[in-house]
């Protein structure tokens, strides 16, 4: 099903965002995260796409899985990088096959290594690009991401806004944003897409805080905040463990609890491939919009 139809008929929508494991292994441990995570009944799920298409073929077949023999809807991510236009349209192609209706499109980080990103001389530069390719050419329900602390290489929030639209303008059927701390950047971020005339739906991106020093690490690469109160109350007990994972949990689930009050659509987590923090803050929701 396409998620543009599961929005339009079911509110708020909750679902889960997994990256391909790099070892058999991993793909075991993320199985039982997505079967622990199936009776909370997500509206789908997400696979990411590795730098340069690094994870490509674990992404089409853990979308291709999870849909066809877990029974959950999923969409592939799919970037730019490293992919010419018929690499890219083979990829789709592949999607198809396994009867994925659902594509997240995105320029996508340099590779490890490389400071700035390049385009494929056959490629596309901008993912409002890809999103076009995609429209025109497939039937895919199209995802595009969106930045309430605004885009790392955009210069300013007004140009971070119009990159935005060209992505919906391309044929985008909702947003999905970037992880975020303090909810005021998503209702500014809100008001200020309605107000350039974009009405496709923006679901928020929450990641629990459970490990400070690797939250850190997210935050400068995508520049976003952590609030000073919230930061000092995990400074204050960062040698336990038990209690950052359980100031994150906490305030991550009065971030979604107060993002559904104020009219967000859903929530998309970002589950690192664990369930536990997820399934902590579902249990807090459950009465109320379950």
């Amino acid at each position: 099903m396409k998620i543009k139809e599961i929005l339009n008929t079911k509110r708020p929508v909750f679902s889960f965002e997994f990256f391909p494991p790099k070892d058999s292994a991993g793909f075991e441990s993320l199985f039982q995260t997505i079967e622990s995570l199936k009776p909370l009944a997500p509206a789908f799920v997400s696979v990411t796409y590795g730098a340069g298409g690094s994870s490509r073929h674990k992404t089409i077949d853990l979308v291709g899985r999870i849909k066809n023999d877990v029974g959950i809807e999923a969409m592939a991510h799919l970037t730019c990088v490293g992919h010419s236009r018929d690499e890219i349209g083979e990829v789709l192609k592949e999607l198809e096959a396994k009867g994925i209706e659902n594509v997240l499109a995105l320029r996508g980080d340099p590779p490890q290594g490389q400071e700035h990103f390049v385009a494929h001389e056959n490629g596309f530069k901008y993912a409002n690009e890809l999103t076009e390719f995609i429209k025109h050419n497939y039937s895919f329900c199209l995802g595009v991401a969106g930045y309430p602390e605004v885009h790392p290489e955009s210069s300013n929030p007004v140009s971070d806004i119009e990159n935005l639209k060209r992505k919906v303008s391309a044929g985008a059927d909702f947003i999905i944003t970037q992880l975020f701390f303090n909810n005021d950047h998503y209702f500014d971020f809100v008001t200020r897409v309605r107000a350039a005339g974009i009405t496709v739906p923006v679901i928020p991106g929450i990641m629990p805080i459970l490990n400070l020093k690797q939250t850190i690490r997210f935050t400068q690469m995508c520049q976003a905040e952590i609030p000073v109160d919230l930061m000092n109350k995990m400074e204050a007990v960062k040698d336990d463990t038990e209690a950052v994972k359980q100031i994150g949990i906490d305030h991550a689930a009065q971030q979604c609890r107060n993002l559904l009050d104020g009219g967000a659509p859903g929530i998309h987590f970002y589950t690192l491939n664990r369930s536990n923090a997820t399934l902590a803050i579902m249990e807090t929701l459950k009465s109320d919009f379950l």
